[in-house]
């Protein structure tokens, strides 16, 4: 009886012992990362970096953090930063002293504010246009022809124009109805300074005609006439763009956007003479041409320049690649305050390694090492952060490499050459979240679970009449978005020029993809909190040190604690039997 009450007692105290001391330790280890309290932050601004925003900003809710994020335009974001209405401010380009669009100079005082660069992507061209019912998924455009598009020279997808880029397909006589920005857009900015200095006479002549001949620079604006659309945001964008009365429609937003809506992008003709997609993999190509200002004394220090990537000679390049940028507060102003510096910091640290390993697969690319390295020192220059030591080389980004490279641009693959223009034939695959090889079946869904954890696989859609055939790609567990579609079947293409069969016809199964909310399957997992050192030192293996003591105390102490008492109640019962 007592030896068994012996074993309980010992069995007891070492479980309690292994349940409390990593509570205990976690208490004092964690301190310095999980703040005992985290201030609520907000912040405004891109819509283009939104998708990438607002799944970190999720993800640190299990810590204690409460972000908010409006997603209502880099204008908007920069303006109401300065105004000091929100802590933080995304931005696709820096402020604009002097803007050329007649909004009004933003004039930041020096010294209260700093770039940091927190993702890269592709200003991709969604498009909504069906050939006899079937969904085209693998449009081409030649740089001039898109520009062409954008200013209203091109009107309808038969264009001349439209199919010299795409001998494959059997273009309608549709009107083409381009889809560009209501607000002040980051995005509009990249794109129109892209065509101003690339296509400059195109540019300036639609700037004329609409009456803007002084707005032909970068304009956050997009000067809009009679046939275009103009939404507000990049969800506005797509939106319109996917509904039925979208049939025709093309617009610019970010590449995450149409795998979300399962919609396809147009591969875009480069400076090789290659049609390429904003892949993840591709934008780390282009951005590797991206020129950095490194003066730290520099206001515009960490901004990019990208007239090298516009003429980029490598096949994999995509044009219209680019960074975003976090602007930070380098002081208490407005409804900043120090103890909000804390969570911001708090939130930093995490986007900037751990966000960055979910960025390809919600359509972003993630950083280089040498611009995670310059933004972690930007992060601890914000009043009342916790510096962290981090070993970077814990960040797992999938752009590290042991020499410094960029490993996703050493790694890209080389274009198709049904990819490359003046190609005989034309390449049948799609992108922008709905691939599928149409010649044989094959898989008819994309993989990715898309932004802000979307539904997963999409429909395996159709390239001009041809089958997208096969099964879909197995979806993503998510939290909402719709789920996946069904291929269609259709027949073979027929060059009309040449009357050769670009693709023959191929039977269609079924292809559908994960459910939105908690889908099947599905390959994204979100990334762990990075570990990371506070300025004490302490460190994990400290912790499982005193972890595996405590241990052995309990296994060496209970034993003979134990004895000793049970042997004194042991006196005490022979003791009273004496009596």
């Amino acid at each position: 009886m007592l030896r068994r009450i012996c074993s309980s007692l010992r069995a007891a105290a070492l479980a309690l012992a292994l349940v409390m001391a990593p509570a205990l330790l976690l208490g004092v280890a964690a301190a310095p990362v999980h703040a005992a309290s985290y201030t609520p932050i907000s912040g405004s601004g891109s819509s283009w970096a939104f998708n990438a925003v607002d799944q970190w900003r999720r993800d640190v809710r299990q810590y204690g953090m409460q972000i908010s994020y409006s997603p209502q335009g880099s204008s908007y974001g920069r303006q109401q930063f300065l105004a000091g209405t929100t802590d933080f401010a995304v931005s696709d380009i820096p402020f604009q002293t002097d803007p050329t669009d007649g909004s009004a100079p933003e004039r930041p005082v020096a010294g209260s504010y700093a770039y940091m660069p927190i993702v890269a992507g592709g200003t991709a061209f969604m498009y909504h246009l069906t050939i006899n019912g079937q969904r085209v998924t693998n449009l081409r455009l030649g740089q001039d022809t898109l520009t062409r598009v954008f200013t209203g020279a091109v009107r309808y997808w038969d264009d001349s124009a439209i199919r010299a880029d795409n001998p494959g397909l059997r273009l309608p006589h549709r009107a083409v109805v381009p889809v560009v920005r209501s607000d002040g857009s980051g995005a509009t900015a990249q794109f129109t300074l892209w065509m101003a200095k690339r296509h400059t006479a195109l540019w300036k002549t639609y700037c004329a005609r609409v009456g803007r001949s002084n707005a032909c620079g970068e304009t956050s604006y997009y000067p809009t006439v009679t046939g275009m659309i103009a939404q507000s945001g990049d969800l506005g964008v797509a939106g319109y763009i996917s509904q039925g009365y979208g049939e025709g429609s093309i617009g610019y937003v970010n590449y995450s956007y149409a795998l979300n809506a399962h919609y396809p992008v147009a591969k875009l003709l480069n400076t090789a003479g290659y049609y390429s997609e904003p892949t993840a993999q591709n934008v780390a190509v282009s951005l590797l041409k991206a020129r950095i200002n490194t003066n730290k004394n520099s206001a515009d220090y960490l901004t990019q320049n990208l007239d090298a990537v516009y003429t980029d000679p490598d096949p994999r390049s995509y044009v219209l690649s680019s960074y975003a940028y976090m602007i930070l507060p380098l002081k208490e102003q407005g409804t900043f305050t120090t103890a909000k510096g804390g969570t911001l910091g708090a939130f930093s640290y995490y986007f900037m390694c751990e966000g960055q390993r979910q960025a390809p697969e919600l359509g972003y690319s993630p950083l280089p090492v040498n611009l995670v390295r310059a933004g972690l020192d930007q992060v601890r220059r914000i009043p009342g952060v916790v510096p962290k030591n981090i070993n970077i080389k814990g960040c797992n980004n999938p752009t590290f490499s042991a020499d410094g490279t960029n490993r996703l641009a050493t790694t890209a693959p080389m274009p198709s050459a049904c990819d490359k223009k003046g190609a005989s034939l034309q390449c049948a695959t799609g992108s922008g979240g709905a691939k599928q090889t149409p010649a044989n079946g094959g898989s008819g869904g994309s993989t990715s679970g898309g932004s802000t954890g979307s539904s997963g696989g999409t429909a395996g859609g159709s390239s001009g009449g041809t089958t997208g055939g096969g099964s879909g790609g197995t979806g993503a567990t998510g939290t909402g978005g719709p789920a996946g579609g069904t291929a269609s079947t259709g027949g073979p293409i027929v060059d009309p020029d040449t009357g050769q069969t670009v693709n023959p016809a191929a039977s269609g199964g079924s292809s559908t993809g994960g459910s939105g909310d908690g889908g099947s399957g599905g390959a994204l997992v979100l990334a762990s909190p990075v570990s990371v050192s506070s300025d004490d030192g302490w460190s994990t293996s400290q912790t499982l040190m005193i972890l595996a003591g405590l241990t052995l105390l309990v296994v060496v102490l209970v034993p003979p604690v134990t004895a000793q008492i049970l042997a004194g109640r042991n006196g005490k019962s022979r003791k009273g039997e004496g009596k």
